[in-house]
């Protein structure tokens, strides 16, 4: 009897231990796998950190800068307001373009120009060729504009008319497109992650008339009318 109550005291003690043992193992797994979720985020966290470093190290070695946009001279063949609504005019403009970046060069894509008067668009647009440019350089563009009747509002055409007579013509030549930054050997940095940029130059300036002569070119009036605004 006695060697039955202990076997049976031992079968009780092995069972316990059993019990414990899996619990503990229970235990031991499922706090494993509550750390999975933390530890895949640890990850994802650190690698945006890393990228983002990285981006951050690309941008302030490169630092793209603006282009900057010059007009050096016009010429104006024909300039006809006396037949309201519309207007015609025929124009050609030297514009000087500086790619001021160091180790970037520029592309520009899409790019379409036009003349304005008082904010009123007196050319058609034009669309000029894609032109590349490399890190430091000028390029010049001559855009021939004009030739074809534009409708304007009747005060556009009163107002080119006093102006004429007082000798000096305010205009604005407008360009618009896209442009896009790229490293020297010709590998793109930024297309991935920005994309083109949309650009939009403006050049206000006037232009001197004398009565009497035949159009041609025209004196640019004011050297601090020359620069033009880039928005990118």
């Amino acid at each position: 009897m006695e060697d039955e109550e202990q076997a049976e005291k031992n079968m009780h003690k092995e069972g316990r231990a059993g019990v414990l043992s899996t619990a503990g193992h229970t235990t031991f797994r499922s706090s494993n796998r509550s750390k999975v979720p933390l530890i895949i985020c640890s990850f994802i966290a650190i690698f945006i950190v890393l990228a983002g470093i990285a981006v951050l190290t690309i941008w302030l070695v490169y630092r793209p800068r603006r282009p900057n946009f010059r007009v050096i001279s016009a010429a104006v063949y024909q300039l006809n307001a006396t037949s309201p609504p519309f207007m015609s005019t025929a124009m050609q403009f030297t514009v000087l373009t500086r790619n001021p970046n160091k180790r970037l060069s520029v592309f520009y894509d899409q790019f379409s120009a036009f003349v304005s008067y008082k904010n009123q668009a007196i050319t058609p647009q034009v669309t000029l060729p894609p032109l590349f440019q490399e890190p430091k350089s000028t390029v010049a563009l001559s855009p021939v504009l004009g030739g074809a009747q534009v409708p304007v509002a009747a005060e556009v055409v009163g107002g080119m008319s006093m102006d004429e007579a007082y000798g000096v013509v305010g205009l604005s030549l407008v360009l618009t497109g896209k442009l896009e930054y790229k490293a020297a050997a010709g590998l793109t940095i930024i297309k991935t992650s920005i994309g083109h940029y949309r650009v939009y130059v403006k050049c206000d300036f006037f232009v001197g008339f004398k009565r009497g002569l035949i159009f041609g070119p025209m004196p640019l009036i004011g050297s601090n009318d020359l620069a033009c605004r880039v928005d990118v």
